[in-house]
């Protein structure tokens, strides 16, 4: 199957297998894959580390405006890094992920993410998951999808894959912080979690990644006639 030059942007609730999704596709179709969802938690973690945020969730919103200046967090082998160190496993945790949605509420910070997304995007043939890929990041995208799934699938599917990197989860913690995140992502002044008007939606509850794969192979040859 040719796939053509194109950007396949990928939105949707946490938890509902995006970063999977997207990472399969990138290998199936020979595309890069970026993964907004990294970036904004490296941030998050920077924010932890050098206590721009607080317990609460309270942000020194100046001070990390600042630091966004001479951040540098990129792709590497191994996953994302901040400078030279990896942070993959780091940015992982659920303590990041408690506080990784009110930091992607600060302006600052969407347009620190959105720059470096738009620099790998230029050449196209690039796959990206995260909240706003195909209403802010690439509105021109020229295929969107968003992703849902059942919140108990979903809580479930989060606390496996924490389980499986050595971490402790308990669902029902697990499913309170999903949603969470799904009420401050959909409710954010700055570009909230929603559909585009031109997404095609994937509800995953029941479907297993060859499904899926099956079922974006039969949508991309409908529209490209490939």
């Amino acid at each position: 199957m040719h796939i053509p030059d194109i950007i396949i942007a990928i939105d949707g609730y946490s938890s509902t297998g995006k970063s999977s999704f997207a990472k399969v596709i990138a290998n199936d179709f020979s595309f890069l894959y970026l993964d907004s969802g990294a970036l904004y938690r490296g941030v998050t973690l920077f924010a932890i580390e050098n206590g721009l945020i607080s317990d609460d969730c309270t942000i020194d919103v100046p001070e990390l405006e600042k630091a966004l200046d001479s951040l540098d967090i990129h792709f590497g082998e191994g996953g994302t890094y901040i400078g030279d160190r990896c942070v993959e496993q780091d940015i992982r945790s659920l303590a990041v992920a408690d506080k990784v949605s009110p930091i992607a509420t600060v302006s600052q910070v969407r347009s620190y993410v959105d720059r470096k997304l738009r620099e790998f995007g230029r050449k196209k043939r690039v796959v990206m998951d995260g909240r706003d890929i195909g209403t802010t990041v690439f509105p021109d995208a020229e295929l969107k999808i968003f992703m849902t799934a059942d919140t108990d699938v979903r809580a479930g599917r989060r606390a496996a894959e924490m389980k499986a990197k050595g971490m402790e989860a308990d669902i029902e913690e697990v499913r309170k912080n999903l949603l969470e995140r799904d009420y401050i992502d959909s409710h954010r002044e700055i570009s909230p979690l929603s559909k585009a008007a031109d997404a095609i939606e994937l509800d995953n509850t029941h479907m297993t990644m060859q499904d899926q794969m099956v079922w974006l192979k039969k949508i991309i040859a409908e529209r490209f006639g490939c």
